[in-house]
């Protein structure tokens, strides 16, 4: 999500083609087909069979967008090798052409489908697979690395005026007094863990699956160093409660790094719902299912995290 409310420049299916045919000549005839869906940070266009180009909606000058994705590219290729499931691999760095003032990216693409509430919520073998990922990822070499950005993954108190903001924006659409003592009672939750890697994006849409199983993760250009606490917004974005339980036990988390998980989940969540209510439904349900799964677990009545008379109700409804 973009905090600025700019728009980058967007490409189209013949842009795609001219481009991939400057830079990429070796796929020139592949058929092109851009994939709709809910993806806030890339454009996404299939190409053949096995591959995607990605263009990113990031503002900014050319050098920085470039230099964002040679970041993302090196952060990519090392999760691929600490993840046990499968990821996309990097298929080269694309320039800026046909009009296009920016680079892009030309990635390997993945089988599969998007995790979905219907599909794993209640199941087992993804709690278990879900555990398996993040066990991995937690235990692999920080390199003497520690987190250093802006985002989500460092300081909780960090987040404040992101959080009021969200909820001045939701006034009316949700029970933003009950939102605000929640956040109240978790962004000064002390930090005991040292950094550990993470995908710091673990949203159901990056999340890939075959029937109920995980079988692969997307956009892994975030992965790094950072509170490992940050990792169990899934449990939150996608499980129930017996398997959320489930999923707690095997990572062997304890109160305070499961309340953490929490409180990061919520900093995800509170944005989503006002933000994308009209423009991406889909991602605006995914807050507000998320927000409403936390407010049961801590007050054990979920409808109450919106007024009887908000649109949030009919989101909540939607399958």
């Amino acid at each position: 999500m973009s905090r600025s409310g700019d728009s980058p420049d967007l490409v189209d299916i013949p842009t795609v083609v001219d481009l991939v045919e400057q830079h990429f000549p070796q796929f020139t005839g592949l058929r092109v087909a851009a994939i709709p869906g809910v993806g806030t940070s890339n454009q996404i266009f299939r190409i053949g069979d096995d591959l995607a180009a990605r263009f990113p909606r990031t503002v900014g000058t050319p050098a920085a967008v470039r230099a964002g994705l040679v970041s993302e590219h090196q952060a990519m290729t090392r999760f691929n090798d600490d993840c046990p499931f499968a990821s996309p691999a990097i298929v080269g760095l694309g320039k800026p052409g046909a009009g296009h003032r920016f680079y892009w990216s030309l990635q390997t693409w993945l089988p599969g489908s998007v995790a979905t509430e219907a599909l794993v919520q209640s199941s087992d073998d993804f709690a278990d697979d879900l555990a398996e990922l993040i066990t991995a990822l937690r235990s692999a070499d920080t390199r003497g690395q520690r987190f250093g950005g802006e985002g989500r993954g460092g300081g909780l108190r960090r987040h404040d005026e992101w959080v009021r903001t969200c909820l001045q924006r939701s006034a009316g659409l949700l029970n933003t007094e009950l939102l605000a003592a929640f956040w109240s009672r978790h962004r000064a939750l002390p930090r005991e863990q040292a950094d550990r890697m993470c995908h710091t994006d673990l949203i159901p849409f990056n999340l890939i699956v075959a029937g109920n199983r995980l079988s692969g993760v997307l956009d892994t250009g975030g992965y790094g160093p950072a509170d490992p606490s940050l990792d169990l917004v899934a449990a939150w974005h996608l499980l129930d409660a017996k398997r959320r339980d489930r999923l707690r036990t095997h990572l062997a988390s304890d109160d305070l790094e499961w309340a953490r998980g929490c409180a990061w989940a919520f900093e995800q969540a509170i944005g989503l719902v006002w933000y994308y209510l009209e423009s991406n439904p889909a991602m605006a349900r995914l807050g507000a299912r998320t927000l409403q799964r936390l407010i049961a677990d801590a007050t054990g009545d979920p409808q109450s995290l919106a007024p009887a008379d908000s649109p949030v109700r009919l989101l909540l409804r939607h399958p």
